[in-house]
């Protein structure tokens, strides 16, 4: 994003984030944190691992361990595979330059220290208005396109109605067939343990 479009996604003054890129050493106070915290959090999985990159090259081993020596945690997603009877929840992303979209299962970034299962149920229900509870763990792998270390869980649809609770990083939500879903996702994109768990046909 340009300057001026980040501000506005943040809700700060352009001025403010001027001053980042004048001054990239400068630690922001805790409220301010706090709001980038929350955007990295909200972001899709392509731009957090497009910044992953960005920062990497600057990372050497030393830099990646902590002051108690511990190593730094990847950058891990938890993905939800929410289930109701026939259908499963599907989310359309918008793509990064305001063009073009993508239909994906809800996901979110993965903190140091919570649990994946937390993330899958909190981010479907901050994206879709949807309640869900996991069933079971499908596995994980590295993502095919992000990188990004991706944990997959099935979940169960409990309650709510399901609709775009995020406007600026989706298009649409919608309930989708099972045997439908490979007409949203292509089947060589879909982690196998899905498909099995679906009973979809590749």
């Amino acid at each position: 994003m340009s300057n001026e479009a980040f501000a506005r996604h943040l809700g700060v003054a352009v001025r403010t984030v001027a001053s980042w890129h004048a001054k990239p050493d400068v630690k922001p106070r805790q409220e301010m944190q706090d709001l980038l915290d929350t955007a990295f959090d909200r972001a899709s999985s392509s731009a957090k691992a497009r910044f992953k990159r960005l920062i990497e090259p600057e990372t050497d081993e030393a830099a990646r361990s902590d002051a108690s020596g511990e190593q730094a945690q990847a950058l891990r997603v938890a993905i939800a595979v929410v289930v109701d009877g026939s259908q499963v929840l599907m989310v359309c992303r918008r793509g990064e330059d305001g063009g073009g979209i993508s239909w994906q299962f809800p996901a979110g970034m993965v903190k140091p220290g919570v649990a994946p299962e937390a993330v899958a149920i909190r981010e479907t229900l901050a994206e879709t208005g949807v309640h869900c509870a996991i069933v079971c763990k499908l596995g994980s792998r590295l993502h095919p396109i992000t990188h990004v270390q991706a944990e997959y869980l099935l979940c169960e649809y409990l309650t709510g109605e399901a609709r775009n609770m995020d406007v600026l990083e989706n298009v649409n939500v919608a309930w989708v067939e099972k045997a439908e879903l490979t007409r949203f996702i292509p089947a060589d994109r879909i982690f196998p343990p899905i498909l099995e768990a679906l009973e979809v046909s590749e």
